[in-house]
């Protein structure tokens, strides 16, 4: 039985990462960068990215990295999940290392690019939307052709999530240009990992059109992609692409939990720390009945939190084949269990809860955002109902 509990290892990486970002990039630094072009902090990816060593965790030492496993890359997701760090860490540390990961050991351009992401001197970045789901048909091409709506979430899945307004999916002529919308981080990324019919590419961000959108979360860029065709370096066969990037997907889904978990943490903390501070009638606010009831139910749903999102980095870790199901878990009750935190926060903190200046914004849009990436909690919920074969009622 695997142990979920977190080892002296794990607690001293988040001491060092939550120090850095205390001093790089705390709420009130985010609060006035997000009014720039770019929220992300300067020089704070080469630090926690390349003197930290952390983007290297998922890879394996006669590559460059880490040699580390993901429960130790959700401890950093927790951790940017608490600051709503504006990092491209889930999308290149984890998404798009993972998606490499499945074609080093046959592509020499898959190895050597992933050299570069376990030092953090490179950032790359899957091309599909940011809602993109891995629990697609495996005969279905991850290839994005046409403009979606830029005001909707599109999603380069076969099974797309019924909230959204556009999917663009399907095999695409590659002698043809392609667009996909809605990519997180793409405005960070020295190469895109560009799903195609024929294959995936690796494409310079310099050679691509990247143009950024309006994100409901000003902490995680989006942006509208467009390749070329002809342009970048085949890593991959159709078959294997598609393998490879259900692969990056799913781990994303997974440990995208241990974010979820890291920002309702906050929120709770925060709200407990408010409440106290807080009087009236001479009183704490946090001492009513009522408030403290809320607390206690959030509490609890953030113990059923943690568990699945240990449970999913273990199950990754150990290449469990229940692995599917285990991530499908964790991303159906973490991604509700962060918005209702941040929605508990931003409510009890009462008027100042509600303004610009406070950080519980930023929570709550992350919250809104996670809820979508990588799946919906429908999308989710489908996926078990399919993997443990229990049909929704007719």
């Amino acid at each position: 039985m695997s142990d979920l509990l977190y080892s002296e290892t794990e607690d001293d990486l988040r001491a060092a990462v939550r120090s850095l970002l205390t001093d790089r990039a705390g709420h009130q630094e985010l609060l006035g960068r997000i009014e720039t072009d770019s929220p992300y902090v300067p020089g704070l990816w080469k630090a926690l990215a390349g003197d930290m060593g952390a983007a290297g965790l998922l890879v394996p030492e006669k590559l460059g990295g880490q040699g580390a496993s993901h429960p130790e890359a959700a401890v950093v997701l927790e951790e940017l999940g608490r600051a709503a760090t504006p990092a491209p860490y889930l999308t290149s540390a984890v998404v798009a290392t993972e998606t490499l990961l499945a074609l080093a050991s046959d592509s020499a351009p898959a190895a050597e690019l992933l050299s570069g992401l376990a030092t953090g001197g490179t950032v790359a970045v899957l091309a599909v939307p940011l809602t993109a789901s891995p629990y697609a048909d495996p005969a279905t091409a991850f290839t994005v052709t046409g403009v979606a709506d830029s005001a909707t979430a599109s999603t380069a899945t076969g099974a797309a999530d019924s909230a959204t307004a556009s999917t663009a999916t399907g095999a695409a002529d590659p002698a043809t240009a392609s667009t996909v919308t809605g990519v997180a981080d793409a405005v960070a990324a020295d190469v895109l990992l560009v799903p195609r019919a024929d294959g995936l590419y690796a494409v310079p961000a310099g050679e691509a059109t990247v143009e950024p959108q309006t994100p409901l979360d000003l902490t995680r860029p989006l942006a509208r992609v467009t390749t070329e065709a002809g342009t970048g370096t085949r890593l991959a066969g159709p078959d294997e692409a598609r393998a490879a990037v259900r692969r990056g997907l799913l781990a994303g889904a997974g440990l995208l939990a241990s974010e979820q978990l890291g920002l309702a943490e906050w929120c709770l903390e925060e709200t407990v720390r408010h409440t106290r501070e807080r009087h009236q009638f001479n009183r704490p606010v946090g001492s009513f009945q009522a408030l403290k009831h809320r607390m206690a139910q959030l509490w609890l749903d953030l113990v059923g939190a943690r568990a699945a999102a240990r449970a999913a980095a273990d199950a990754l870790a150990t290449g469990s084949p229940d692995a599917p199901l285990t991530v499908a878990v964790a991303q159906a009750y973490c991604s509700k269990v962060a918005v209702r935190a941040a929605e508990e926060c931003v409510q009890l903190h009462g008027g100042i809860g509600m303004t610009w200046e406070h950080p519980a914004h930023l929570a709550l849009k992350r919250a809104k955002s996670d809820q979508l990436a990588l799946g919906s909690a429908g999308r989710h919920q489908d996926a078990i109902a399919a993997l443990v074969d229990l049909p929704a009622p007719a």
